[in-house]
């Protein structure tokens, strides 16, 4: 099954969205949640265990209704938080990717001129995802193992055992091309960020293909 980040999603009743992001165990490096959202509505975004998907023509289908998945644990939490102070994890799950909003900052003064509340706050948006696993997204980016930024996650190949193969998109806009990473080359995923066993140079000498496009 093809993973592309973006693709079409569809329920058993209708179209819902699309594939957001992925959330992998970093072990065994099996893709077990997929992210799915209505179109450019991350605050809508839910969990979707892999096993209630499959391919389909375009993207992925699911077998649950619009229904059934807007009832499925939601994604998205945001905390309002004094500069430098995280959200707190709860005992099932872990945070996954975050954005920080920083926020204009009005400080009131006293009498004297001195500043009442020097602390800012920021709004931090972040992900809630299953105790130990890990956040992948198109954005997340792809180290080689000599420390060289090769490009950006597009999508996975799920193949035998469920292990998950790595799509690295590299180049711009009008020489893109996908590079298929093995699931054995990875060396780790954490949170946004994916670093392999290979080298630049080894990861150069890999095939590659035309990025194929839902948008």
């Amino acid at each position: 099954m093809k993973l592309e980040l973006g693709c079409p999603v569809a329920c058993a009743d209708a179209p819902f969205g699309e594939l957001a992001d992925v959330v992998i165990d970093p072990r065994s490096r099996r893709v077990v949640h997929l992210v799915v959202q209505p179109n450019g509505r991350h605050v809508s975004a839910r969990l979707v265990p892999i096993e209630r998907a499959r391919s389909a023509e375009p993207g992925i289908a699911l077998d649950c209704t619009v229904a059934e998945l807007e009832a499925m644990d939601p994604l998205f939490e945001s905390a309002y938080l004094r500069l430098g102070v995280q959200p707190v994890a709860d005992a099932d799950w872990d945070i996954g990717i975050q954005d920080v909003l920083a926020l204009p900052v009005y400080q009131e003064l006293d009498g004297f001129g001195t500043v009442v509340d020097p602390d800012a706050h920021v709004v931090v948006n972040y992900d809630r995802i299953p105790k130990h696993e890990v956040e992948i997204r198109r954005s997340s980016s792809v180290f080689s193992s000599d420390a060289h930024h090769l490009g950006h996650v597009d999508g996975f190949l799920i193949g035998a055992g469920d292990k998950a193969d790595i799509v690295l998109e590299r180049g711009h806009l009008w020489g893109r091309r996908e590079i298929v990473i093995p699931a054995d080359a990875v060396a780790s995923v954490e949170n946004d960020r994916v670093t392999l066993k290979l080298t630049k140079e080894a990861v150069g000498g890999l095939d590659t293909r035309h990025v194929h496009r839902w948008f």
